[in-house]
């Protein structure tokens, strides 16, 4: 960024109406590089033990990948892709020996110190990209809902309440390779907020909705109200709630290098 600026971020994870929880949410600031910050969210699947060890094992593969990631000198693009196929083989191989069959989605986003931000996916987990109250982008659900969507058949208010909207078509630890989205922001600017989230928690808002609240609370404010309002609005049938926020802000006295503050580790 050609200005000083910082992350104000919190994380929020619930295990809604569900009797045990299988998302897994990280907000990872790098050790040795400072102002690279790495979100990710994986929604875990395939009964209580099987679910929580995919996203185990999602947690595991980033956290050790990005350890050795540096933003001088390695591919952002190919390292997030690398934390999908390699989650993705772990998962496999504990599938061996597990009763369920586990499997995970992932949404992951990488910020460096020179305000570029990369994203991977694989699943029905979310990332969206605002720009103030304004939806600038986000990513497209490997599913059978959204396929319908894409062709035309169903909008996205249809698609969300449809009784087939959480069929995947990918996600890490079935048979074949999962699926790997990628996307990049160039340049994040000042006002500019990252929101990664599992189903449990977009299921129950527009982007609109999404919108307004990022932008006119902090984070852990908006993590707690998103939290709770879909919990209300799953009127006692939610699954499990996760969710990331990252809030670009200016400084007021420009530094050299980007930093990110104290998280905010919103529980509710």
């Amino acid at each position: 960024m050609t200005k000083a600026f910082r992350l104000i971020a919190s994380t929020g994870i619930h295990k809604g109406d569900r009797e045990y929880q299988q998302d897994q949410v990280a907000l990872i600031s790098h050790e040795r590089h400072n102002g690279c910050v790495l979100g990710v969210v994986a929604d875990g699947m395939g009964g209580r033990s099987g679910g929580r060890k995919a996203s185990d094992q999602v947690m595991m593969t980033v956290r050790q990948l990005f350890e050795r990631y540096s933003p001088d000198t390695d591919d952002p693009v190919a390292m997030l892709k690398n934390m999908v196929e390699e989650a993705h083989i772990v998962i496999r191989l504990t599938a061996i020996s597990a009763e369920q069959e586990p499997h995970s989605t992932i949404a992951a986003f990488l910020i460096n110190p020179r305000g570029d931000c990369h994203w991977v996916h694989a699943g029905d987990s979310r990332i969206y990209h605002f720009q103030g109250s304004r939806l600038a982008f986000r990513t497209s659900d490997h599913s059978y809902v959204q396929a319908l969507v894409d062709r035309g058949e169903l909008t996205e208010a249809e698609a969300n309440n449809h009784p087939h909207s959480n069929i995947l078509v990918g996600c890490l630890g079935t048979e074949s390779d999962p699926p790997i989205t990628t996307h990049v922001i160039p340049q994040l600017q000042p006002g500019d907020v990252l929101l990664a989230c599992s189903d449990g928690v977009w299921h129950y808002f527009s982007p609109t909705e999404l919108a307004s609240v990022v932008d006119s609370l902090s984070p852990r404010e908006a993590t707690e109200f998103l939290i709770e309002k879909a919990r209300s609005r799953a009127r006692g049938g939610g699954d499990n709630l996760s969710l990331v926020v990252v809030k670009i802000e200016a400084l007021a006295e420009e530094k050299k290098i980007a930093r990110l503050t104290p998280l905010d580790m919103g529980r509710p």
